[in-house]
């Protein structure tokens, strides 16, 4: 099985105040299918953690055609890539039941020695048998950085909590994105549809960590970036871009 599909109706917990599914929570989607997927290839958490390995998620970009809404039924596929350069890329699509593209998306990933803090290339897993070319986005999720012409302003700090913490006790991909919406104004961020993000995750962060959440906007006719990156005791943790 190269492809993993899994069908979704779209509860109301993870759409905002115009019924769109929120980006945090396609990242949520799109992190359990890529752990069901694995285990069933045979590289999943159990099978890396036996060696002291686990699966870091590093950069992410989404594209959403036509953000799909509350109670709305999709469907979630996904594939595995293989390697390229440092990353083990894998991309997913989503669709509706008239098999129209509603999101589309490509995830680059490491594997870490827990220990060591080094990565890993584990030929496993970039054998063939387990690989599909196909691509949701041509190319690769980039890396994002503040822009250099633009001074980015301190708009919240975010103590790291409970509710942040996954099974790895850091904070979760997910919630970073989390932050990075709740960082944009919400008259733009709960009216306005976020046509794509792409996001950077620089370094862990933990239970009682207090993130600092800056903000940077950069307006080109219709389009509307903004810049949000989150950073510890100096360190960037996050680095995202969004366009509205």
């Amino acid at each position: 099985m190269k492809k993993y599909t899994q069908d979704i109706t779209i509860p109301c917990f993870d759409t905002d105040a115009s019924w769109r599914l929120k980006p945090a929570s396609f990242m949520n989607y799109a992190q359990e299918a890529a752990g069901n997927h694995a285990v069933y290839l045979g590289f999943g958490y159990d099978d890396l953690i036996a060696s002291n390995t686990a699966w870091i998620l590093s950069r992410v970009h989404v594209v959403f055609p036509d953000i799909p809404k509350w109670r709305e039924g999709i469907t979630l596929t996904t594939w595995h890539k293989g390697l390229n350069r440092l990353f083990f890329l894998r991309d997913f699509i989503l669709t509706d039941k008239e098999g129209r593209e509603r999101v589309k998306a490509t995830t680059s990933w490491l594997v870490l020695n827990l220990e060591t803090r080094r990565l890993v290339r584990d030929p496993k897993l970039v054998e063939t048998d387990t690989v599909c070319s196909e691509n949701a986005l041509e190319a690769p999720a980039e890396k994002v950085q503040m822009p250099k012409d633009v001074e980015p302003e301190l708009v919240m700090k975010h103590a790291v909590a409970y509710s942040d913490i996954d099974m790895n006790a850091h904070a979760n991909n997910a919630m970073y994105m989390q932050w990075a919406m709740d960082a944009v104004d919400y008259e733009i961020a709960s009216t306005r549809a976020v046509k794509e993000f792409t996001i950077n995750f620089n370094h862990e962060t933990r239970q009682g960590d207090e993130v600092e959440i800056f903000k940077a906007k950069v307006e080109d006719g219709d389009v509307l970036r903004i810049y949000v990156e989150g950073k510890v005791d100096g360190q960037s943790a996050f680095c995202v871009e969004m366009v509205f």
